[in-house]
Order: C-alpha cells, then sequence, then structure tokens
C-alpha cells in the first residue's frame, strides 16, 4: 500500500492497541521518537519492530539527536554530545579540527542510532542566529555566518550518511532571526528580502541537495505577511524551491506547535497545499494523530518522487573502526573543552 504524506509520534514506551489499528490503518511515510518513547536499546529496539510490524520495515523512523539542548537518547545508555555552538568555537579557532570535529561526532551519533533502527535524524541546522533574537535556537546553531553554519552543516550531514543516517535540513528558510519560540507562538521576521538572501536564505543553498528538510513555523513579512513558511506557497516556491534550489522531500515542522493556528486538519490541510510533502506531528495524541492522517493524502507525483529519491539515498553505513572514532572525537572534546 502507498503510504500518506504524514510522519507520527507515538505516545510511550510500548505500543498500545489503538495505535497499532491506527499505524496499519492510517500508514504513515515515517515515525519519530521523542524522550517519551526511549528508556533502553532493547526497548527501543522492540517499540520499532511493533510499529514497523504494522506499517512495514521499509517505514523511516526519526529523531532529534542534535547534541546539547537536543538529545533524545541520552545516559546511561547512550553518550551526550556537545551542543553545535562548541563546533562552531573550535571551527573559529582551528577551522580544519572545527570541520573534523563536527563530522566525527555526526558519525558517532549516526552509530548510536543505526543501532536501534533509527534511520533519520533531524539534524543539520543551517539557522544563523543574529543579536535579540530568541534562544530557541541560540547555541544550537554553528556559528553567526551563513558560511561557517553551511560548512559545518555539511560535515554533520556528511558524518551522518556515512553511518547509515539520513539528515534532514532545518529549519528552512530559517529561524536564527525568530524572536519568539515557534514552539509556544508565532514568530515574525520584519528584515527586508536583500538581509535575508544574504544571511539567513545564504546559508542553506550549499545544502540544498540534502535528500529531506523541515521547514520553519516562522513568518517573514517581506515576503508573505500573513503566513508562516510552513503554509506558505510563496515562501515554499520562490524561497525554499526557488532562491534557496532545495529539491529534497519537504516535511513541515510539528504542526502541534504553538505557533500554528486552527484545527489539525486546517493546519494539515494549509501545509500541504502550501507545497510540504509531508506534515509531522509529534505529540502522540491519538485524536491529534487522525485528525492528521484523515487530512494527509496518500503521496504521489513529484511528492512520491522526493521520498523515493530521498530513500534511494541512504546508503550502508562506512567501515569506521568506532572504538577509534570515539577515541578521537574524545580528544577532539578535549580541545573543544579548552576554546
Amino acid at each position: 500500500m502507498t503510504a500518506r504524506a504524514f510522519i507520527t509520534g507515538l505516545s510511550g514506551l510500548e505500543l498500545s492497541t489503538d495505535e497499532r489499528s491506527f499505524l496499519r490503518e492510517a500508514r504513515p511515510w515515517g515515525l519519530i521518537l521523542f524522550k517519551r518513547n526511549i528508556d533502553n536499546p532493547d526497548q527501543v529496539i522492540a517499540l520499532i519492530g511493533e510499529a514497523l510490524h504494522e506499517i512495514g520495515a521499509w517505514t523511516p523512523v526519526l529523531v532529534d539527536q542534535e547534541g546539547g539542548r537536543v538529545q533524545r537518547l541520552g545516559p546511561p545508555h547512550w553518550p551526550v554530545y556537545p551542543a553545535a555552538a562548541a563546533y562552531g568555537a573550535l571551527y573559529d579557532r582551528d577551522r580544519a579540527a572545527g570541520l573534523a570535529a563536527a563530522r566525527l561526532g555526526a558519525r558517532l551519533i549516526a552509530a548510536d542510532l543505526y543501532s536501534l533502527g533509527i534511520t533519520v535524524d533531524c539534524l543539520p541546522l543551517a539557522d544563523v542566529p543574529v543579536a535579540g533574537a530568541d534562544r530557541v535556537i541560540g547555541d544550537r546553531a554553528y556559528g553567526e555566518t551563513a558560511d561557517k553554519v553551511a560548512a559545518l552543516a555539511a560535515a554533520v550531514a556528511d558524518g551522518l550518511q556515512a553511518g547509515g543516517v539520513l539528515p534532514v535540513l532545518k529549519h528552512l528558510p530559517g529561524h536564527g532571526r525568530a524572536t519568539a519560540d515557534s514552539h509556544l507562538q508565532l514568530p515574525v521576521v520584519s528584515a527586508d528580502r536583500a538581509t535575508l538572501e544574504a544571511t539567513d536564505f545564504a546559508a542553506f543553498r550549499p545544502l540544498k541537495k540534502l535528500p529531506l528538510g523541515m521547514t520553519a513555523h516562522v513568518v517573514f513579512s517581506a515576503i508573505d505577511p500573513v503566513l508562516p513558511a510552513t503554509c506558505s506557497a510563496t515562501i515554499i516556491r520562490e524561497v525554499i524551491r526557488g532562491f534557496i534550489g532545495f529539491d529534497g522531500l519537504l516535511m513541515s515542522d510539528d504542526v502541534s506547535m504553538g505557533a500554528l493556528s486552527g484545527t489539525l486538519t486546517e493546519r494539515t490541510r494549509a501545509a500541504l497545499s502550501a507545497g510540504c510533502d509531508l506534515v509531522l506531528h509529534c505529540n502522540g495524541r491519538l485524536d491529534e494523530m487522525q485528525a492528521v492522517a484523515n487530512e494527509a493524502p496518500e503521496l504521489a507525483g513529484e511528492a512520491a518522487r522526493r521520498a523515493a529519491a530521498a530513500l534511494a539515498s541512504r546508503r550502508p553505513p562506512d567501515h569506521s573502526d568506532l572504538a577509534v572514532a570515539r577515541r578521537d572525537f574524545a580528544a577532539l572534546l578535549t580541545r573543544m573543552a579548552k576554546v
């Protein structure tokens, strides 16, 4: 059966009977896991196996494993990884070392995920923060200039792909300038288009060939004064697909976030009508999951093409010696701590 154009969360550590039926009948394109779904490796493997039994072994399994503040898997079973800004600080001191650390950290994250059956990481960010912006991005960003952010984000994407995990470029076309947390309310960015193209949008252009991307729930008033990027056909067409040139599979950020208004049905319809290929819903509330599923069509046309291309781009992990890689990364962490 053809998957439908949404990615869904789950409620807990095990599938409920109702969730089993939902997955089987709704046929989401992918699953996304959060801390509420993660206890220990055996449990995560079992949860993923049960879910994929209902919808198909090919189904992508996503997680937000950035390091720093955004890390769904952590001690005692998984390592702590540094925030993006730590790689940026090392990059400023030694460009080659910063890039090597970013790539190696991502390669080790991929090893952690791959061993569990998690095949997609919602990383890297190419957001470029500015002074006075909300801290929701903050140290999750690799730096404050487009070229530095793009270089480190590319290294991270390469590390993930080398480990058999697909990267997701976020948050298109940029969340760094937002003065509000889109989890809670809708940010409005008033910078003119020329400034945005030279800074925020520019960081994404070198990354346009990545297989998957995620939108920002941010209004860019110089381009669309009403709708956030997720729901703006103008921004998706002119900026994400146009100026940036991104042709990968485009998912919304979580449609249950406070930045968006309307019912879940209306939010889903708005995102898909604007040009998102997939809608992401994360909170694991079954009634909301069902509302999203009811509005999401089967993948077809360009969305289906992009989905197939994204999955086809995933490759087996390279033959890195992980013990050596962890030793080398520890040495780089020591250097990062001294910056």
